[in-house]
């Protein structure tokens, strides 16, 4: 890797780090397998780490309202209901 590919890297994720982290669920580990996969697929890791973080924000997005929609959906117990 050469080092201007190296600052970039670092630079990028740097910027995802300092993200909040209410916005940033799913962004640095998508980044980060974003980055890796898109060095070793030509040598474009930052454009990697972005693709990543938008798809990891997107799916902990889904996850999250996917378990939401479980816990409104499930019956609630109540004390009585256990004798």
């Amino acid at each position: 890797m050469k080092t201007g590919s190296k600052f970039r890297l670092v630079a990028a994720a740097l910027l995802l780090a300092s993200v909040g982290t209410a916005n940033a669920a799913g962004c640095l580990k998508g980044a980060v397998v974003g980055g890796v996969a898109g060095h070793y697929a030509g040598h474009h890791a930052v454009v990697g780490a972005v693709g990543g973080c938008i798809v990891g924000h997107h799916l902990a997005k889904q996850h999250a309202q996917e378990q939401a929609a479980q816990r409104a959906a499930a019956p609630r117990a109540t004390a009585h209901s256990a004798f």
